[in-house]
């Protein structure tokens, strides 16, 4: 007798690895982080459960496939401009990534894949660095500092607009009431900002800083590479 997963002859499979990964980036649009397990995901593949994990032996590895897969396109970001144009537009290329799917961030921040999209990012941010002459501490560095400002911004973006507590307001909401102007005075003349929706523009700027503070350091051909690393440039 042939397993839930096995088709008959001349029919397509139910259940391959790429299809499965297909199956959850949609059903995770569709339900969410929290709402998406094994045992949804297989109802909404017509098989058992327990066949899901012939090809992935726990719900995390299930989810670094989808956070390898969110990132497919992703090498292709970088533009034909200097290294701070081209570092830029891999980050954005990174946050629309997360962006399209819901909870993207969320998915992509829990894991640790090391499949050929995430590599060749990271490949991809590392090279345009040391081309540069950036060394390679720094490239490493501002890879992670680039990942950790994309996710963590794209984190709450998402989770901005969602209601949270019982009396079903915004984060920007529940700060507007919350920061009392003669209480918080400087905080109240920063609200118009702090609780815009703009998150592109509030992205940009953590980008410009950090490309601005990249800008400061010492790129000479010994420099990155020892202990030595942040010597601010002429």
């Amino acid at each position: 007798m042939s397993s839930p997963s096995t088709p008959a002859r001349g029919r397509p499979a139910r259940l391959d690895r790429t299809r499965t990964v297909d199956t959850a980036l949609e059903l995770l649009d569709e339900v969410g982080l929290d709402a998406l397990t094994m045992r949804r995901l297989a109802d909404a593949m017509d098989v058992q459960a327990g066949a899901l994990y012939r090809y992935f032996a726990t719900k995390g590895d299930l989810l670094t496939a989808m956070a390898e897969r969110m990132l497919a396109d992703l090498a292709a970001a970088k533009s034909d401009g200097d290294w701070s144009e081209q570092l830029a537009s891999l980050a954005r290329g990174m946050r629309r990534a997360l962006l399209a799917r819901r909870d993207g961030a969320r998915v992509y921040a829990g894991t640790h894949a090391t499949g050929p999209h995430t590599l060749g990012f990271a490949e991809a941010v590392v090279g345009v660095l040391r081309t540069a002459g950036f060394g390679a501490q720094e490239a490493a560095r501002t890879l992670m500092a680039v990942a950790h400002l994309t996710i963590g911004h794209t984190l709450e973006e998402q989770a901005a607009l969602q209601p949270v507590g019982g009396d079903g307001a915004a984060d920007s909401e529940r700060l507007r009431l919350a920061a009392d102007p003669e209480r918080y005075p400087q905080l109240a003349a920063a609200l118009p900002t702090l609780t815009s929706e703009d998150f592109a523009a509030h992205f940009e700027f953590g980008l410009s800083l950090l490309l601005q503070g990249l800008r400061t350091l010492d790129r000479s051909p010994t420099c990155g590479d020892g202990p030595e690393i942040y010597s601010r440039g002429d």
